[in-house]
């Protein structure tokens, strides 16, 4: 009887341990563990994305650049689908019938997934009228990009579908998300953007919509994205590009006083407009296998020698560590001779003092003032007196990235002691070992950005502030305080003053003046050609310069690649385009310039 009784205890124990399991399971599974509500809720409800428009682009004088224009997904809701006339669908949509089969078998999977991307209006207009006869397709609408003119695709950069990296790295996005890819686009993506909103509908079990979810409390509108009124001025950008259509190469122009770029523009260039709707991946690809690299942004991130228009910074710095003056004279037999080493020059008067080295662009004068630089007796290596050399080029933006608002911008290269130290060894170099740099050759590249920014400093008599792409951004107070901050170089302010002096002189003095090309009669413009060595064909034409001489309103730097002398291309362009901002038009006597620049062609000069 103890024997039953025992097995009676035993087996309720059992039971109730089997229940208390299995109360506890369905606690869990009811209460604390969401998922399967999660689940339910989510087989019972559909959200649909509500995307805002992206914030319109401006120039600096109000001209609308970018707008949107209404775009349609096709999308597919499988469980309502009907018999329909897919020939009629596929006839309006411009598809074959295994398009069509393929997309209703892709949807059961991915639902949320368009069936047929940015239906163009046209094509929109024609299946709305239609679209009852096709139980089971719905249209989502969004936006996309439209220009006003095909210029400035480097500046505003386009917009593209997000991948897997970029959700990953932020949770706003989804995939079939579009964001910034480039240029302004990208840099200022987080007010361009907007906010999304969401329409949540109640489906049943074949996710058919039975209205409102939960009388639409879930329910948000989207945010439209903020405007920006950029700092390009429209009709110069415009000009330039004309200008530069035959050339490879870069126009940057600065307002010095703000740091605000007026103008970039690189080289070919392409139409914006190639880079939105359902053609933009082939035209992508057309455009990243051109042998002309329209894609590349050379204002940016291009890396040149800067030839001659890097003499400027080796005459402040010669002042302002006081082994040369304003009377500092050096005579050039066509060309700088010293042991082995020969630097060429061309017939220019001399001797000459420091002003007139600038004016002639003289060689012989500038290796002998670099000599004197890195041969500076108060310094107690070579290295010592380079690197003291280095830290004044860099404080004008050399050597590193400006900060500026483009994502993609290059640093250049300003060789550091080590780099020679490793090839040469350690204190065994000498000033005639890296002479080229006196006249902006060797070890030492620079991105035309930088140049501009150089010209900048120069006529703000010593300091700079960032060049930058955006003036305002609606409903914000103030742009980044980084583009407000002046940046000042090493050199002392009075030193400036004779370094303009030969700049002026360049363009505007006598026979022999190196710049003439870019002189104005009633504007005094200031500046210094280049050209640049190429080790792989003809030379390249550099220029860079600012006007007026006294409260300048412009900064810019020209190169035109393969184009022999400064004076040749880059001069010419360079007045053009100061011309052309500070009176609006290109005078009678300066035409035959124009025309000639714009007669020329050297894309395929090498």
């Amino acid at each position: 009887m103890d024997q039953f009784r025992v097995r009676k205890y035993v087996i309720n124990i059992i039971f109730i341990v089997v229940a208390a399991i299995f109360i506890i399971r369905l606690f869990f599974l009811q209460v604390v563990n969401t998922s399967y509500k999660l689940s339910a809720e989510n087989n019972s409800k559909r959200i649909e994305i509500l995307y805002p428009a992206r914030g319109l682009v401006f120039d600096r004088k109000g001209e609308l650049l970018v707008y949107n224009q209404p775009a349609y997904d096709l999308m597919i809701a499988p469980y309502e689908l009907k018999e329909f006339d897919s020939t009629e669908l596929c006839n309006i949509l411009s598809i074959d019938i295994n398009t069509l089969r393929d997309g209703i078998k892709k949807s059961f999977k991915h639902r949320r997934d368009p069936f047929i991307k940015q239906v163009s209006p046209e094509t929109y207009a024609l299946l709305q009228e239609k679209l009852y006869k096709f139980p089971g397709f719905y249209v989502r609408s969004r936006t996309l990009r439209k220009y006003n003119k095909e210029i400035a695709a480097h500046v505003l950069g386009y917009v593209g579908e997000v991948d897997e990296l970029i959700i990953d790295k932020d949770e706003y996005y989804t995939m079939g998300d579009y964001i910034g890819i480039s240029g302004i686009e990208q840099s200022y993506e987080q007010y361009l953007r907007g906010e999304k909103g969401q329409k949540v509908y109640l489906v049943d079990v074949h996710s058919r919509i039975k209205g409102e979810y939960q009388g639409g409390r879930f329910d948000r509108d989207a945010q439209v994205g903020r405007n920006i009124i950029c700092t390009i001025h429209a009709e110069l950008q415009e000009y330039g590009e004309k200008l530069m259509r035959n050339y490879k190469g870069s126009i940057v122009a600065i307002e010095p006083s703000t740091g605000e770029i007026l103008s970039l523009i690189s080289s070919p260039a392409f139409n914006p407009s190639l880079l939105i709707g359902r053609q933009r991946s082939s035209n992508y690809n057309k455009l990243k296998t051109d042998t002309l690299e329209p894609l590349f942004n050379r204002a940016l991130m291009a890396n040149y020698p800067p030839g001659s228009t890097f003499k400027p910074m080796n005459a402040m710095i010669a002042l302002q560590e006081e082994v040369a003056t304003y009377h500092t004279r050096f005579y050039c037999d066509l060309g700088f001779y010293a042991r082995a080493v020969h630097v060429g020059c061309h017939d220019h008067p001399s001797p000459l003092n420091l002003p007139q080295s600038i004016q002639y662009s003289c060689n012989a004068y500038y290796c002998h003032l670099y000599r004197r630089i890195l041969e500076d007796k108060k310094f107690n290596s070579i290295t010592d007196a380079y690197n003291n050399w280095r830290n004044h080029i860099i404080s004008f933006g050399f050597g590193h990235t400006l900060n500026s608002d483009f994502t993609n911008e290059l640093r250049g290269f300003i060789a550091p002691s080590s780099y020679f130290d490793r090839y040469y060894g350690e204190n065994v170099w000498k000033a005639l070992t890296v002479i080229s740099l006196a006249i902006g050759q060797g070890e030492i590249l620079i991105t035309p950005l930088q140049l501009a920014n150089m010209s900048a400093t120069i006529a703000n008599r010593g300091y700079y502030h960032i060049p930058h792409i955006v003036k305002e951004i609606d409903g914000i107070d103030t742009i980044d305080s980084r583009f407000t901050k002046k940046n000042y170089s090493s050199i002392d302010t009075a030193h400036f003053e004779i370094i303009i002096e030969g700049m002026e002189n360049a363009v505007n003095g006598g026979p022999g003046s190196t710049a003439r090309i870019a002189g104005l009669r009633d504007i005094i413009v200031c500046g210094k050609t280049g050209t640049a060595e190429n080790p792989q064909g003809e030379d390249h034409s550099v220029f860079t310069a600012f006007a007026p001489k006294d409260n300048p309103k412009i900064a810019v730097a020209v190169y035109v690649e393969h184009g022999k002398w400064g004076a040749s291309y880059a001069a010419p362009i360079a007045g053009l385009i100061i011309e052309k901002y500070l009176t609006d038009t290109i005078s009678y006597y300066r035409k035959w310039i124009e025309k000639r620049m714009l007669e020329q062609n050297l894309l395929y000069k090498n």
